[in-house]
């Protein structure tokens, strides 16, 4: 007769099975978990980034221009060669919400100006105005520009010089230099002839 009551090799091997489903499971659930709170988090990184775009409402779209213009204008006071449009700090924001309500209010570009120089000084602006304490902001860059520009023309002045020099032919002899240099010759000659006739006596 053929015992049919299962072994206890048999028994391990299914409880075995069952445990390796129930992890599989387990870990399947918390790669599911895993999943849905990156999901949570990009959709409130997401939202955090649409709030924090600057939403304004102009009356007309020169204001909206002249918003644009000045804020590109405009340098962040905390952050390093940025303009308002291009910072996300927060007085940055700040200053963007006030040249919005100036603009808002009818002010000109220059009132918006002195207002920012006012507080924050000539730096504020890419443009800053013209006054000596800003001279050297306006004035060095081309001024250098120039002394540069002086300096490659001396240099090439110079090289075209040196070139003519070694390139200058030879004058010619004046005649009474012809004289002379043939009389050293022949001086020179007569002095060789001698000393080779000593020679071939003493021989």
């Amino acid at each position: 007769m053929i015992n049919t009551k299962p072994t206890f090799t048999t028994l391990k091997k299914t409880t075995l099975k069952k445990s390796a489903l129930v992890w599989l499971f387990i870990a399947l659930l918390k790669v599911v978990a895993l999943l849905q709170i990156v999901a949570l988090l990009q959709i409130v990184t997401l939202q955090t980034a649409t709030a924090a775009i600057d939403v304004y409402h102009f009356d007309s779209p020169r204001q909206e221009a002249q918003y644009r213009a000045l804020i590109e204008e405009l340098r962040c006071p905390k952050c390093q060669n940025q303009n308002l449009a291009g910072s996300d700090a927060p007085i940055a924001q700040d200053l963007k919400q006030k040249t919005y309500e100036m603009v808002i209010d009818g002010r000109t570009d220059k009132e918006i100006r002195d207002y920012m120089f006012e507080r924050y000084g000539d730096f504020i602006s890419y443009k800053p105005p013209m006054r000596p304490s800003t001279w050297i902001l306006w004035f060095f860059p081309p001024l250098l520009l120039v002394i540069a520009l002086f300096v490659w023309f001396v240099k090439q002045r110079n090289i075209q010089k040196r070139v003519a020099n070694h390139t200058q032919p030879i004058k010619p002899l004046s005649y009474a230099e012809q004289r002379r240099l043939d009389s050293l010759l022949n001086r020179q000659n007569h002095s060789q002839k001698n000393n080779n006739s000593a020679c071939a006596k003493d021989n």
